[in-house]
């Protein structure tokens, strides 16, 4: 019992989970668990604190029995209580999400509403040291990468869980001292659960090959958990090289391709929740996709992603777009004098009245330029060596006759067409042109 104490007062100061004066929610289902951190909250003076209850409503009159078990003890001992329904197996259908799923929604939903009802600072939640265990070896089963073997978190955001490293057995010692009842919830003991088999069948095996295997795993997580952190803060650094360029999200490449692994996969992740403006938990293959990017030796590769979210290596930059590739110009023939080119920032001006076959368009198949002081050479040629991204080439606009290009926006006359003097481009609004160099 003493090292429960010692481990929460511990845990609580190492995380500022609870200062002085703080009113906390605490999250009782009248388990063992949270029997014992509701004990233990309301013996902490510098605190204020209110009980909260979720009834689930998935154990027929074994669920009525737990609310009315909880509602019992903090009437007897004069702690305030706050109560939630919620039917779970309507919302998982409806959701189409897992038992377990739906009632964890539901709940933290409840939990945080009824916080903010309370004026509540804190959510306590009773995770312990077993809990944690569990969890490590549910993420490594999936496969999970440094940051799923981090486990639950003693403090995230308001939510904090000061008995995270504190065992069953502690927890059971602190109730028979204090004679704390507490309530068993039926569905611990289902094996059909995956978290029960390995409560039940794999952490046992694990303690009799190597007795105190759970007390090393929670003093292991914590270092980890530095050098998850250290690699996010690094990951962090590197997502701040990214700009906005209108709605696009783009980046540089080499500091991606010039960074170690775990770093520029972070650091992508972050991206990808930037782009898509939400925390999206993407998959490695989104990850790895995009990094492949960055080696690529195309530099006019794409890679398409869900949320209509398209990443785009444009020579020396990743730009992440939900925009589509902007078609063609539409061609038309121009007026002496400013001419605006729709869908750009150009206009074109003509210093004599239009003679035929002059139109303004996009490139086609055989334009060529002479550039001052340059040999002659194809529009495509002239863009891929000026790293022109591809998808925009169709919308930088030119000026050609039957004789050929007159001028081309952003690069300047045609010095071999007895007309290029007439033409020339301007820029109606003030931007910069970005050709991802």
């Amino acid at each position: 019992m003493e090292r429960l104490l010692e481990n929460a007062r511990a845990l609580a100061a190492e995380y500022g989970m609870f200062p002085a004066g703080t009113r906390v929610l605490c999250a009782v289902s009248g388990g063992a668990d949270s029997m014992c951190l509701l004990h233990w909250l309301s013996g902490q003076k510098e605190l204020s604190l209110v009980a909260a209850h979720f009834n689930h409503q998935l154990r027929e009159n074994e669920s009525d029995r737990d609310e009315a078990f909880v509602r019992d003890f903090c009437a007897r001992h004069n702690i305030p209580l706050t109560v939630g329904r919620g039917d779970v197996r309507s919302f998982a259908q409806r959701e189409k999400l897992s038992i377990e799923e739906a009632a964890r929604t539901l709940r933290y939903t409840f939990l945080f509403r009824a916080a903010e009802e309370e004026g509540c600072s804190r959510i306590a939640t009773a995770h312990n040291a077993g809990d944690n265990a569990e969890t490590v070896l549910l993420h490594l089963l999936r496969g999970s990468g440094l940051n799923g073997l981090t486990g639950i978190a003693p403090r995230l955001h308001n939510i904090v869980r000061p008995l995270l490293t504190s065992s069953r057995k502690e927890i059971e010692d602190y109730l028979a001292v204090y004679h704390i009842p507490h309530i068993e919830d039926s569905t611990n003991a289902d094996d059909a659960y995956t978290r029960n088999r390995v409560r039940h069948q794999l952490i046992p095996l694990l303690e009799e090959m190597n007795p105190g295997f759970v007390r090393r795993l929670s003093d292991a997580i914590p270092r980890l958990r530095a050098d998850n952190d250290c690699l996010n803060a690094m990951a962090r650094q590197l997502f701040r090289q990214a700009k906005r360029r209108g709605e696009d999200l783009v980046i540089p490449v080499a500091p991606l391709c010039h960074s170690p692994l775990p770093v520029a996969s972070r650091a992508v992740r972050l991206l990808l929740a930037e782009a898509a403006e939400g925390n999206w938990d993407c998959s490695a293959a989104h990850i790895e996709a995009v990094l492949a990017l960055c080696k690529s030796n195309d530099p006019s590769a794409r890679y398409s992603l869900p949320r209509q979210l398209t990443v785009l290596r444009e020579y020396g930059q990743l730009v992440f777009t939900h925009a589509p590739d902007p078609g063609p110009l539409e061609e038309f023939i121009p007026v002496q004098g400013e001419n605006p080119i729709p869908g750009t920032a150009w206009a074109m001006v003509l210093g004599a009245p239009p003679w035929p076959g002059l139109a303004v368009r996009s490139r086609k198949v055989g334009d060529a330029i002479t550039l001052p002081g340059r040999p002659r050479k194809s529009v495509k040629e002239l863009f891929i060596n000026e790293k022109v991204p591809r998808r925009l080439r169709e919308r930088i606009p030119l000026a050609a006759d039957g004789d050929g290009v007159l001028a081309l926006a952003d690069f300047g006359a045609n010095t071999s067409h007895p007309r290029s003097n007439l033409v020339r481009f301007i820029l109606r609004e003030k931007e910069e042109i970005d050709h991802g160099k």
